[in-house]
């Protein structure tokens, strides 16, 4: 199989705590090294669609609400929970506890609703690593690891780690005592994964989607030129929107209202979100819709995302969205179906696709917008789109 490099955008948090924009990751094929093996918090981020048979409203939670900019509750006084890294939680509206200084990182708790995650944070307050601390010293998990062990050097004035077993990865961050390594992953004051730029020079780290078919082994090399389908290099498209309407996809909604395409893999709990939110605009008049089905969540739902995005690709583009909506996804594929995937795929690469859902639209100027993850605010979204 032919592997492309994708560039993703791993979250770890909370629905309601936006440490970065809601997207499911674009993930390895099932015969590749996956994405990092990074800890979720507890009820972390939906990265799947559960696959029971019962219609898409109910098998999702209902979307989080919009983030207060309220500030945080401090549920135990004493440690100073305004640092800059601390911020961006707080005005997601998540209530902070601090359990105070440990082996030279503060744990803080932040919590959003019956969800929780662990952060510890750095001395500097411009970072932090979310993920539970093991009770491992690192020269004991190098111990273990053995020649499974990369150094990664200080990181935000953390000695880091990968740990790499058969095709997993994980990162470590050790505490600065050394006497605690966190599993987990690195964030700083924008909300940006630094964890990835960590790994960035691991080969087989950074994550590929598989959309074509070659003899075995013959991986695309992380940083070459993309190819498609058809083996030759993937030309910089004129434009995503152009990619977009080139590809395969459901429709809903009036013709002449603003249109707006969306990538979507129909196992991701983002993308069946912003199809629920989006949805009330449709029956509205005000949004012409394109679901453009992929499949890059297989690697977590042991080819689930391909099995349904194939049976999308199998309905007629009247019949795709609502057959998706219902959950109705369990027909034999149609023998196009497979062709217009791998179409949709080498689409999704052409424009890099980071994870699903990613949105994009025309503006009225002639310009295009884009955006990788749900927004905060779709009705505003499409309030700058243009019909066509």
């Amino acid at each position: 199989m032919r592997r492309i490099l994708l560039t993703t955008c791993a979250l770890v948090g909370l629905p309601a705590i936006s440490m970065a924009q809601t997207l499911c990751p674009a993930s390895a094929g099932p015969d590749a090294p996956p994405t990092l093996a990074l800890p979720a918090p507890v009820a972390a981020a939906p990265q799947a669609w559960p696959t029971a048979s019962s219609p898409a409203a109910q098998r999702t939670a209902a979307p989080a609400a919009a983030p207060s900019a309220a500030p945080a509750t401090v549920a135990t006084p004493g440690g100073d929970l305004s640092v800059p890294v601390l911020q961006r939680v707080s005005q997601a509206g998540a209530t902070l506890q601090d359990l105070g200084l440990s082996h030279g990182l503060r744990l803080v708790v932040a919590r959003s609703g019956a969800e929780f995650m662990l952060l510890s944070v750095l001395p500097s307050g411009r970072a932090m690593v979310a993920g539970f601390p093991v009770d491992l010293t690192l020269a004991r998990l190098r111990e273990i690891g053995g020649a499974g062990v990369t150094d990664l050097g200080e990181r935000e004035g953390l000695r880091s780690v990968v740990l790499r077993s058969g095709d997993a990865f994980q990162v470590f961050y050790a505490t600065p005592d050394g006497e605690r390594v966190i599993p987990g992953v690195m964030w700083d004051t924008a909300g940006k994964n630094l964890t990835r730029d960590h790994v960035a020079g691991i080969e087989g780290a950074i994550p590929t989607v598989t959309i074509g078919d070659v003899a075995p082994g013959a991986a695309q090399p992380a940083g070459g030129p993309a190819q498609g389908a058809g083996g030759g290099a993937v030309a910089p498209a004129a434009s995503p929107v152009a990619v977009a309407q080139r590809a395969h996809a459901g429709t809903t909604g009036p013709e002449g209202a603003p249109h707006v395409w969306m990538f979507v893999d129909p196992q991701c709990g983002y993308s069946v979100q912003a199809l629920q939110r989006l949805q009330p605009l449709v029956a509205a008049g005000r949004l012409h819709l394109s679901v453009i089905p992929v499949a890059i969540l297989d690697h977590h739902n042991a080819g689930r995302s391909t099995a349904d995005a194939l049976a999308m690709l199998s309905r007629s583009e009247e019949a795709m969205i609502a057959a998706w909506s219902r959950g109705d996804l369990r027909a034999p594929p149609a023998p196009e179906a497979a062709a217009r995937l791998r179409e949709n795929g080498a689409a999704a690469a052409s424009i890099g696709l980071r994870g699903t859902p990613t949105l994009v639209w025309r503006r009225a100027d002639g310009t295009e917008g884009r955006t990788d993850g749900l927004p905060n605010n779709l009705e505003a979204l499409v309030a700058t789109a243009t019909g066509g």
